[in-house]
């Protein structure tokens, strides 16, 4: 019990907190959304990867992290599939549906997420962190996939007309991040320590503030979401992500054989909700964009609880 108070103590509420200032501060001034979002999207979110992956060994896991997290997807996307098939549901609807299911919040929380948890305890030894770079790397690796993904697949299954392919891959080469992490493993081979330079000290400074803005982002958005609790669809979506997302995840783990902080860190990422560019992508495409919010706000709201017991599960599981 004492474990899982800390969880939520140290690791959960400290989120919620920031969304919930977010979402305060939006509901006085009315912030840009759109600016926020270019912020974190230009500046935060490159500058976090870049620092990460200069600063992390390129091991064979995390290859095999990368692999695991697109099975994953794919799994994900069968099963939101077959469900919106079950259900009956109009084009639109499932399509948004499939996304709600196949695309986490891997940017905004699994990266807050993860540092809190690795930062406090149970994971902290000798008040050090020592397992906290090892598994931002483990979500840096989920997040470059979900953002690829995200941006093509969900983008062309978003339910708009004119989605193609191509159109998908235009939009994944405008993403800085992807930039970011190439330059991060092409500046690691060189015999230069790129950390020595006036640019390092001021990615780190970005790098340290990115946590904070993507939550603030976060509850701008949600307050700008108008919620309809008597719908059960996004329930349904909720229950697949925050559920069969780890309980997938789970069963992943094992077959590739991941063990201690790997294992950790990738059964917490399965954890998080629906990502919100999946809302985003709706409104912009014109699909179900009324669903897709409510889809966001309902699975953030629960993963308060799923979250919690997803980080007590991977410390004693693995």
């Amino acid at each position: 019990m004492d474990i899982f108070l800390s969880i939520i103590l140290h690791s959960i509420i400290p989120i919620f907190i920031l969304i919930s200032l977010g979402y305060i501060i939006d509901m006085k001034f009315k912030l840009d959304l759109n600016t926020l979002t270019k912020i974190n999207f230009y500046l935060f979110v490159p500058a976090f990867s870049f620092v990460n992956i200069y600063t992390t060994d390129i091991s064979i896991d995390l290859v095999r992290v990368i692999a695991l997290t697109v099975v994953l997807l794919g799994i994900h996307f069968i099963f939101g599939a077959g469900i919106a098939k079950f259900l009956k549901l109009p084009k639109k609807t499932g399509k948004a549906f499939e996304n709600s299911v196949m695309f986490n919040n891997s940017g905004n929380i699994g990266i807050s997420l993860m540092t809190l948890v690795f930062t406090n305890p149970p994971f902290v030894v000798n008040g050090t962190s020592p397992y906290l770079q090892a598994a931002l790397s483990v979500q840096v690796m989920v997040l470059l996939v979900q953002n690829l993904t995200t941006n093509t697949l969900g983008f062309i299954n978003s339910g708009g007309e004119g989605m193609t392919l191509k159109t998908g891959i235009l939009r994944v080469i405008k993403m800085p991040a992807l930039y970011a992490i190439i330059c991060a493993i092409l500046f690691k081979f060189l015999p230069f320590d790129f950390k020595v330079t006036p640019v390092w000290s001021a990615l780190t400074y970005l790098k340290d503030g990115m946590i904070s803005a993507a939550l603030l982002t976060l509850g701008v958005q949600l307050s700008k979401t108008h919620i309809n609790f008597k719908l059960k669809l996004p329930y349904i979506a909720a229950f697949c992500r925050l559920i069969g997302g780890p309980a997938a995840a789970f069963v992943l783990i094992k077959l590739f054989g991941f063990t201690g902080v790997t294992a950790q860190a990738v059964f917490i990422a399965s954890a998080t909700p629906t990502a919100v560019n999946t809302a985003l992508l709706s409104v912009e495409c014109r699909g179900d964009a009324d669903f897709a919010v409510q889809a966001v706000t309902i699975s953030t709201l629960f993963s308060a609880v799923t979250m919690t017991a997803a980080v007590y599960l991977a410390y004693v599981l693995f």
